[in-house]
C-alpha cells in the first residue's frame, strides 16, 4: 500500500483529547512564523495523524501552505519520554547538513499556546508504506526500496557528531547498558500485568553487554519503513520522520531494529499487516541488507553480539508496545487500535527470548562466481573494506597536503618528484597488504573485486598511486605478466610490483590519426641481435617520473602479412638508451599532470635495443594491445564513476552550507536522478558551478577532475571510434534478426 502524506487515511478529525486551541495557535504563528500570515483571510485547517502513538502530530493547512505540527501528550507522561524539543534540535542539525529530514521552522517551549509545547515543520509530500511487505510495489521498485533506506540508514550512521554540533545529545559510552536500563524501567513503570519473558530478556541482556560499549555515533532510534517518506514516483528518501528517540550510542541498534521484521512472530499481523516479509519478492534478505549497510560505511561485514542487538530491539519494541498500551488506559492517545497493543507485549518479548539462543553468520557466504557475473567474493568483500578505511583515515585527510605541493613546485626544478607524504602512505598501504591489487594472479582479486575497488580509489587523484595501481604501469605490468618472457619479468616486472620503478607507454602518434592504431608508423627494424626504432611518439604517460625506466613501444615492423592487425610489434625500451629525446610535456587543459609523470612527447632517432626486449613476437602487438586495453578500461571507467561520486558529494555538501537569495545553494538546483545517469563530465561541471572561483582553484580537486575526465574521452580512443564500433554490432545483430524471420 502506498499513502500519501497529506492524503486520507493519513489524517482525520483532530481527537478529543488531543483538541487544540485554533485561534490561539493561528495568532502565535502569524507572529513568529516567517510566510504564514501571508493570507489573512486564508483558514486554518487541522487535522490528525492517526498514525503517530507517541507524540501526537497534526497537519496544518492554511490557502497553498501546508505544515506539520509536533506536541507532546496531554496528561501524566513517562519520564524522560516525550521530548520534544530534541526532536526539533536533531532535525535542524540533520537538515543544515542535506540529510532527508522536513525542514524545522518553529519551536515553541510556551505552553499556554496549545496546551503543551511543539515545534512545526515543512510538510514533506511524497509516499509512506505502511506496509512491510510493499504489497502493489514491482520486484524491483521493493528492491530498490530497501536498498535506499538501508543506504540512508548507512549515511546516518556516517555523520560526524562534531560536524552536526551534536556531541553532547547523547550521554556518551555505555549506551548498550543504558538502554536495557531505561526500557527496563520504562516497562516496569507502564506495566499492566507480569510477564516474565519481559523480566528474563531484561536479565539476560544485562548480563551479555557487548564488550565494546563506546560506539557514539548518532543514531535515530525508531528507524523503520514508515518512518520514511519516499520521492512520489521514485525509489529515493526524501524524508526520515519521527526522531522522538534519537541519541548518540550504539549503530547496530538501529540496523537491527530495522531488521527484526525478518523474525516476526507470526500470531502478531498487526504491526506490519503482511508480517511474512520474507516471502515477497524483491525484498532483500536481511544478508544482503547488512552487506549493503557495511559496504556504505567501509566496516567489515561480520558484526559481533548480533543477537544481542535483535534481541535488544525485540525487548525495546515490547517495551514501546506496552507504552501505547498504558497511554491509552490514561486517554492519551491518537490512535484508535491503541488498546490491541496489550496482547502483543509477550509475543514480543518470547521471540526476543529466543533470538538471544541463536547463533549468527551475518555475512553473506563465500561466493562461487563460476558461471556468474558481477560477483563480489568474501576476499573483495574484505579488501574494499580495507581500501575504504585507509581512504577515509589517510588519504583524503593528506590530499590538501598534495595539492599544495603540487601548486608550489608546478614550475620548478622538483615538479616531477612526489612529496614524502605519498612515499609514506605507499609504505603503509604495501604493510597493510593494499598493493598491486589489480593484478588478479597477485592480490587473488577477480576483475570485479577489482572493480570496485577501483571506483573507490578514483575519488582522489593520487590514490591508486598510493596502492601501486596507478596507469600505465597496471597495463604495462599486465603485458609482462601475461606476454613477458622470464627474463623480461624478472628484470622489469619485478621491479614495478615492488614500487622501485616506474614505466611509460608510448604508442600514439602527432603524424597519424591514431585513433586508428593500425596507422601507427613508428619502425621497428631488426638489425642482427638487435631492433633500431624510429619515430615520434606523445602522450606518453608517466614518462616525465623521475623513477621512469622502461618504455613499453608500439611500432611497426616488417612481415609479410596482409593482415594489417598483424603488421605490429611491442618492445620494451630502457628510458636512457641512446636516441631517446623528451621533447616536452603536454598539457591538459593547463594541466601538466606532474604528479604522475606528465604526458611527453618523446622522439626516438636510431634507438637500438637488444632483440630479445621484443615481446612475444613480430606481429604480436594488436594481440598484446587488447589484453592491455580490456581490463585498463574498466579500470579507467570505474574510477571516473568513484571520482564522479566524490563530485558530487562535494557538491552536495557544498550546496547545504552556502546560501544565495536567503535560500540554502540545494534549494535552487536539480538533484541528479538515480534513474536518468549524466555523463561524468556534467556532474563535475555542475560541481564546479556550486563551488564557483572556489570550483577552479587548487583549494577543491574539481578542476583535476574536469581535466582528467574529459582526457578519458581520447585516452583509450575517441568516442566515436567506440560508438562505431557499437553501432556496427548492434547492425550485425539486427541483420540476423531479420534473416532469423524471413
Amino acid at each position: 500500500m502506498e499513502a500519501d502524506a497529506a492524503r486520507e487515511p493519513e489524517t482525520a478529525e483532530v481527537l478529543p483529547q488531543h483538541k487544540l486551541d485554533c485561534k490561539s495557535l493561528e495568532a502565535y504563528l502569524n507572529r513568529h512564523l516567517p510566510g504564514f500570515g501571508a493570507e489573512p483571510e486564508a483558514t486554518l485547517t487541522i487535522t490528525q495523524y492517526r498514525s503517530g502513538k507517541s507524540n501526537p502530530t497534526f497537519h496544518l493547512q492554511k490557502s497553498f501552505q501546508a505544515y506539520v505540527l509536533r506536541k507532546k501528550p496531554p496528561g501524566s507522561l513517562l519520564p524522560k519520554a516525550h521530548k520534544i524539543d530534541r526532536e526539533f534540535k536533531v532535525q535542524k542539525a540533520l537538515f543544515s547538513i542535506g540529510f532527508p529530514v522536513p525542514k524545522p521552522l518553529l519551536y515553541c517551549n510556551d505552553a499556554s499556546v496549545i496546551g503543551t509545547e511543539f515545534y512545526v515543520m515543512e510538510h514533506v509530500q511524497g509516499r509512506i508504506f505502511r506496509d512491510f511487505t510493499l504489497p502493489g510495489v514491482s520486484p524491483a521498485e521493493r528492491s530498490a526500496i530497501y536498498v535506499a533506506m538501508i543506504e540512508t540508514l548507512a549515511r546516518l550512521h556516517s555523520l560526524n557528531l562534531q560536524s552536526l554540533q551534536l556531541e553532547g545529545y547523547g550521554p556518551g559510552a555505555g549506551y548498550c547498558k543504558r538502554q536495557v536500563s531505561t526500557w527496563s524501567k520504562q516497562y516496569q513503570a507502564a506495566a499492566h500485568q507480569d510477564i516474565p519473558a519481559m523480566k528474563q530478556l531484561s536479565e539476560w541482556l544485562m548480563k551479555n553487554l557487548p564488550d565494546n560499549d563506546n560506539e557514539n555515533n548518532l543514531i535515530h532510534g525508531d528507524f523503520k519503513l514508515d518512518n520514511i517518506i519516499f520521492h512520489p514516483k521514485e525509489s529515493r528518501v526524501i524524508a526520515v520522520l519521527d526522531w522522538e528517540l534519537s541519541t548518540t550510542g550504539h549503530p547496530l541498534s538501529d540496523l537491527a531494529y530495522l531488521s527484526l521484521f525478518y523474525f516476526w512472530p507470526r500470531t502478531v499481523p498487526m504491526v506490519n499487516r503482511g508480517s511474512h516479509i520474507h516471502e515477497s519478492i524483491g525484498i532483500p534478505s536481511m544478508e544482503e541488507l547488512i552487506s549493503i549497510y557495511c559496504r556504505c560505511r567501509g566496516i567489515n561485514s561480520v558484526l559481533p553480539n548480533w543477537n544481542f542487538f535483535l534481541a535488544l530491539s525485540y525487548f525495546k519494541l515490547a517495551g514501546i508496545a506496552q507504552g501505547v498500551y498504558s497511554r491509552y488506559l490514561l486517554g492519551n492517545n491518537s490512535a484508535e487500535d491503541s488498546f490491541l497493543f496489550a496482547n502483543i507485549v509477550h509475543p514480543l518479548a518470547e521471540t526476543g527470548l529466543q533470538l538471544s539462543k541463536r547463533t549468527f553468520s551475518t555475512s553473506l557466504p563465500q561466493v562461487d562466481t563460476t558461471g556468474q557475473l558481477f560477483v563480489q567474493t568474501r576476499k573483495g568483500q574484505e579488501v574494499l573494506m580495507k581500501v575504504k578505511h585507509f581512504m577515509k583515515h589517510h588519504i583524503l585527510p593528506a590530499e590538501k597536503e598534495v595539492f599544495e605541493y603540487c601548486a608550489q613546485n608546478e614550475n620548478s626544478v622538483e615538479k616531477w618528484k612526489q612529496p614524502l607524504v605519498i612515499e609514506k602512505l605507499k609504505e603503509m598501504a604495501k604493510a597493510q597488504g593494499l598493493w598491486n591489487l589489480f593484478l588478479p594472479a597477485v592480490s587473488g582479486l577477480s576483475q570485479v573485486d577489482y572493480a570496485l575497488v577501483a571506483e573507490e580509489t578514483g575519488k582522489c587523484f593520487f590514490a591508486p598511486d598510493v596502492f601501486n595501481c596507478q596507469a600505465p604501469d597496471t597495463g604495462n605490468m599486465e603485458v609482462l605478466h601475461l606476454y613477458g618472457s622470464e627474463e623480461q619479468k624478472q628484470q622489469w616486472l619485478e621491479p614495478l610490483l615492488q614500487g622501485d620503478i616506474t614505466s611509460a607507454f608510448c604508442m600514439t602518434e602527432p603524424d597519424v590519426a591514431s585513433s586508428d592504431a593500425t596507422n601507427i608508423a613508428c619502425s621497428i627494424e631488426r638489425d642482427g641481435d638487435s631492433y633500431i626504432i624510429n619515430g615520434k611518439k606523445w602522450w606518453s604517460s608517466g614518462a616525465g617520473n623521475p623513477r621512469c625506466k622502461i618504455l613499453i613501444l608500439l611500432g611497426r615492423t616488417k612481415t609479410t602479412s596482409e593482415s594489417r592487425y598483424k603488421q605490429h610489434s611491442m618492445i620494451l625500451v630502457p628510458i636512457n638508451t641512446p636516441g631517446i629525446k623528451i621533447i616536452r610535456p603536454l598539457s591538459v587543459f593547463g594541466y601538466t599532470d606532474n604528479l604522475h609523470g606528465g604526458h611527453l612527447e618523446i622522439h626516438f632517432n636510431q634507438v637500438r635495443v637488444p632483440a630479445t626486449n621484443l615481446i612475444l613476437g613480430e606481429g604480436r602487438g594488436f594481440e598484446i594491445s587488447q589484453g592491455r586495453l580490456g581490463p585498463g578500461r574498466i579500470h579507467h571507467c570505474m574510477r571516473t564513476v568513484g571520482l564522479a561520486e566524490r563530485a558530487l558529494q562535494i557538491m552536495c555538501e557544498r550546496a547545504a552550507q552556502r546560501k544565495t537569495f536567503k535560500k540554502k545553494l540545494y534549494e535552487h538546483i536539480a538533484m541528479i536522478k538515480v534513474a536518468a545517469p549524466r555523463t561524468v563530465c556534467k556532474i563535475i561541471d555542475r560541481a564546479i558551478q556550486v563551488c564557483g572561483g572556489a570550483g577552479v582553484s587548487q583549494d577543491f580537486p574539481l578542476a583535476n577532475m574536469y581535466a582528467v575526465t574529459r582526457i578519458l574521452r581520447l585516452a583509450d580512443g575517441p568516442d566515436e571510434v567506440h560508438l562505431s564500433a557499437i553501432a556496427k554490432m548492434e547492425l550485425q545483430d539486427q541483420a540476423k534478426a531479420m534473416r532469423a524471420r524471413m
